[in-house]
């Protein structure tokens, strides 16, 4: 496995272990101000984490072909007048 694939998985880990996180905190989360926090706090962390690796699957060549055919809109055609 490259440096990339260990990476992925590595990240897919750390969400699973989130998640259970995640499933644990809620059932506390209404007792007190610091579980919930916590689980705030879990909850972003978790997200980063799906964020970077959703672009670590995006092929970047395909993300260049999308921007060069993407129609790329300017707040000033809104108010074209007819």
């Amino acid at each position: 496995m490259n440096k990339k694939e260990l990476k992925k998985k590595d990240l897919k880990k750390a969400i699973k272990e989130k998640e259970k996180q995640l499933a644990k905190l809620k059932l506390h989360v209404d007792k007190s101000e610091t579980c919930s926090s916590i689980y705030n706090k879990v909850v972003l962390e978790k997200a980063i984490m799906k964020k970077e690796l959703e672009e670590m699957e995006k092929n970047p060549v395909t993300e260049k072909v999308k921007d060069i055919f993407r129609k790329k809109d300017l707040i000033c055609d809104n108010f074209k007048t007819k």
